[in-house]
């Protein structure tokens, strides 16, 4: 945790000091470990609303094998993230995504890429907003009766994450931290129960087997498995703000993959047992919502049921404040590259975080929140699904396009890090990537519940999104062209307090040291 006060080889952390008089403050560096990181990107992909609130719809498709569906996916996800993580060891950039296809593919495709996570993260961000108001609503009626109209609920969720992003990194990590282990913790206490009870009918692997696993609804189980793991990718955007970045990183990202894919997995397994193999498809069919709801009342009690209600929403308010910060750090690189307005790119002197990049963002989903509201749109159907499916399809796009940019930045830069690592693995997951990409598409009805005119156009956001960043590279090109030849440019000075030299790296001149034929983007 960020708390600690010594590192394990028993040396002391170095913490950021306050900044010199008319010195502009930077973001607190050196102050993230692997706990810390891992926490952010497991927080993103929120497990217990994933769990409670689309898994059902994935039992009820792909039936008894839909556990090793997202295993699948998570052992894609790992794949993707060996080529990631090598190259993260050697982009600096605190740009995330389009950092790294910016080096590998150029500055149009990097230019792209930036307007698609702005867009994407603010999509996955602004659209929870309607989650969380339905689920605050519920919990309400539930326990008190009383019901609530949705608009104060959002912008009251707008302000509170506002409040904890403004805050210093570390305090967002602590908040994460309490709020993973609720949500987590509660579907452990459903495990319990049902394993000390036998399950329904007796413990069973039959999820495990060929026959139930290969079967017609598995595309389904996939799409909705993959959509899962959105947000696991962010890992990079706090290189600067982490300690040792080129051991952090890596770790923080596999940590966050493995125990996402083994605890959907395992969580999924665990309700699939307590209704037993032979009626699990028809309760979740029946009741997708309250699926996990009266299991865990029947396994556990009310009262952990009653918790459970609670803990969704917490677990909504961690997810977006883990997308926040990651947009706040999206906008405040790309603030300091010249690419949006300057004031973005300033960090707040005593809580060190991109405030004004995060009030901006606030912003933008107060006035998004109350548009639909405004509109007479529903939360959940329009405001949740027409916001998150685009980002969600963002997102996916963005990490098949990254693993594609690895080989040709390797294939350009001078290193020890192997072919398995820098072209094959990273092809490979190239492929798999666009084949989730192309699954979740297919797919996409079964997630909006919308009709085809409305999903093609949430689709097409995507690609809309992108060719307005080959615009923008055009025009930065022309005007501005000492920003357009600084875009995803590596920093002048090591920005990794306290981190020792990569083992791993090569002895000869790395991605900043090497020629400009070889390390410069196009």
């Amino acid at each position: 945790m960020a708390v600690e006060s010594e590192s394990r080889n028993g040396s002391a952390q170095q913490t950021a000091p306050p900044p010199a008089a008319g010195e502009a403050p930077t973001l607190r560096r050196g102050t993230l470990g692997v706990a810390d990181i891992a926490f952010f990107v497991i927080s993103a992909a929120a497990p217990l609303t994933v769990m409670a609130g689309t898994s059902p719809l994935a039992i009820g498709a792909g039936g008894v094998g839909a556990p090793v569906g997202y295993v699948l996916a998570g052992a894609t996800l790992a794949l993707f993230a060996v080529g990631f993580t090598t190259m993260a060891r050697h982009v600096r950039n605190g740009g995330g995504f389009y950092a790294f296809i910016t080096r590998g593919l150029g500055r149009p495709a990097g230019f792209g890429a930036a307007t698609v996570a702005l867009f994407a993260y603010n999509g996955m961000q602004i659209g929870v907003y309607g989650l969380l108001a339905t689920a605050t609503q519920d919990a309400l009626q539930a326990f008190w009766g009383i019901h609530v109209p949705w608009p104060p609920i959002a912008v009251a969720g707008v302000l509170v994450i506002w409040y904890l992003g403004y805050r210093s990194i570390d305090f967002g990590a602590k908040v994460l931290g309490v709020l993973l282990v609720a949500e987590t913790g509660i579907l452990v206490l459903l495990a319990g129960g049902v394993l000390l009870h036998g399950g329904a009918h007796g413990l069973s692997l039959d999820s495990f087997t060929a026959g139930n696993v290969l079967v017609p609804g598995t595309g389904v189980v996939l799409a909705f498995a993959f959509a899962a793991f959105t947000g696991f990718e962010s890992t990079a955007i706090y290189r600067r703000e982490a300690r040792n970045p080129a051991r952090t990183i890596p770790r923080a990202t596999y940590y966050a993959v493995a125990f996402l894919g083994l605890f959907y997995a395992f969580t999924i397994w665990i309700v699939i047992q307590a209704y037993g193999s032979d009626k699990i498809v028809a309760a979740a069919l029946h009741d997708p919502a309250g699926l996990f709801f009266t299991a865990t009342t029947q396994y556990v009690g009310t009262w952990a049921a009653n918790l459970m209600h609670l803990f969704i929403i917490t677990s909504i308010l961690a997810s977006q404040l883990a997308f926040h910060n990651a947009i706040n750090r999206y906008g405040l690189a790309m603030a300091q590259e010249g690419v949006l307005p300057g004031p973005l790119g300033k960090v707040h002197p005593r809580h060190r975080s991109p405030y004004l990049a995060g009030a901006a963002q606030s912003v933008l989903a107060a006035v998004v929140v109350i548009g639909f509201a405004v509109a007479g749109m529903d939360p959940y159907q329009q405001l949740l699904l027409w916001m998150n499916t685009p980002g969600m399809l963002g997102l996916l796009a963005l990490q098949a396009i990254t693993a594609a940019a690895v080989p040709c930045y390797f294939r350009r830069l001078r290193h020890q890090e192997g072919k398995m690592r820098t072209v094959i693995t990273p092809l490979a997951a190239t492929v798999l990537m666009v084949l989730a990409l192309w699954l979740v598409i297919a797919k996409i009805d079964l997630m909006t519940g919308a009709p085809f005119t409305t999903n093609a156009v949430l689709v097409l956001t995507v690609p809309l999104a992108f060719a307005l960043g080959l615009f923008l590279a055009w025009r930065v090109r022309r005007t501005r062209p000492e920003v357009y030849a600084g875009f995803a440019a590596e920093p002048a000075e090591e920005d990794e307090e306290g981190a020792g030299p990569d083992p791993t790296a090569s002895s000869r001149p790395g991605p900043e040291e090497a020629p400009a034929s070889h390390a410069t983007p196009r």
